[in-house]
């Protein structure tokens, strides 16, 4: 059982060999996306005060 090797990770293993700059990409999309760095005070307060308060139920006509 030690052998054994699933076929997601083969699938895995053979992308990574056949596009060797995958990792990379995904690493600059993550930082695109998700790795930002926090808002200094003043912006943040900015935004706060910029928010609009919400209805208690959004479908409600009048």
């Amino acid at each position: 059982m030690a052998g054994y090797v699933s076929e997601f990770t083969q699938f895995i293993t053979e992308l990574k060999a056949a596009k060797p700059q995958l990792e990379a990409e995904q690493r600059k999309g993550r930082a695109i996306w998700w790795d930002k760095q926090p808002l200094d005070v003043k912006e943040r307060s900015e935004q706060d005060a910029a928010r609009v308060p919400q209805k208690p139920y959004p479908y409600a006509t009048n």
